[in-house]
């Protein structure tokens, strides 16, 4: 189909990336690319419209290279998104999963299934990533070899999940971005607003402390703060920052006014906050209100 807008993705047909693609953007085409750096390519030069980028994970932690890509490029984050990870063990058609003998995927899914593997007896192959592997083994042809992968790369390649969810924990959830190359800054007031920026402080004492002062004092919650060096030296510190609030309601912007006195600071986007930040909020009240009655 002609004419329908593009969106990139990190990663293989039926990669989780992929999944959150579809989920949120269900009209556009799904693009795959090879790595990141082509990812951000193809939204700069306009051969893409949008970028699906994930950043972190609640058992993995941050994505490596995208804190180093964002800052360099003139993309813009108008958007999260919250993606549960579940994982299905995937082997070719009609094969069964007591005749099964090993799992292939990519190292973090494999370490996010090893109870379930030892259980199951498995032995784990370490692939590139999961849509990759679930195509190598349909590709493959073995009905002893199977692999950790999405129900989407199942589909898209033709394999029977022969387990369903063997994930160790049920938490498991990446948080993506979505990238453009226009800056489309969500308007205060639509509700809960979130807002990423990098900055850089001089490698002196007690700078890092007089940039953050004013984002504690104006009742700032920051909710991601993550640090790496530039330029390969030890001179310099580059951070990256996701706070609540929108940059033109008051307490916000004084925050980054009195930031700009003691760093250089760019902000790369401003937008909705997804309701998944919500339902945690609420899900970790509720497990800490008997603990303080209990006090």
């Amino acid at each position: 189909m002609t004419g329908r807008k593009k969106i990139v993705f990190q990663g293989e047909p039926g990669a989780n990336s992929h999944i959150a693609c579809r989920e949120v953007y269900p009209d556009y085409e799904a693009v795959p690319c090879q790595t990141f750096e082509d990812c951000f390519a193809a939204i700069q030069s306009g051969s893409a419209d949008l970028g699906m980028i994930p950043v972190e994970n609640s058992i993995a932690g941050r994505v490596a290279d995208i804190h180093h890509l964002l800052p360099q490029s003139a993309l813009h984050i108008i958007g999260e998104y919250f993606l549960p990870i579940r994982h299905q063990l995937v082997g070719l058609k009609g094969a069964r999963l007591d005749a099964i003998v090993s799992a292939q995927s990519h190292p973090q899914a494999l370490g996010q299934c090893r109870q379930s593997l030892r259980q199951l007896g498995l032995a784990a192959v370490v692939g590139a990533d999961t849509a990759g592997s679930a195509r190598q083994i349909a590709d493959a042809g073995d009905p002893t070899r199977a692999a950790i992968s999405s129900r989407l790369a199942a589909e898209i390649y033709g394999l029977d999940i022969l387990k369903a969810d063997i994930e160790d924990d049920q938490h498991n959830t990446t948080r993506f971005i979505i990238l453009s190359p226009e800056d489309l800054r969500a308007a205060p007031g639509v509700g809960p607003i979130m807002t990423t920026f990098v900055f850089e402080v001089r490698n002196v004492p007690a700078a890092l402390y007089k940039a953050l002062g004013g984002f504690a004092t104006n009742g700032i919650n920051m909710t991601r703060l993550e640090s790496y060096m530039v330029g390969g030296t030890f001179t310099a510190t580059q951070f990256l920052a996701d706070v609540e609030g929108h940059p033109d309601e008051i307490d916000l912007g004084r925050a980054l006014e009195e930031l700009s006195f003691f760093a250089s600071a760019r902000i790369l986007g401003v937008y909705r906050a997804s309701p998944f930040r919500a339902r945690v909020k609420d899900i970790e009240s509720a497990r800490l209100r008997p603990a303080v009655r209990g006090m």
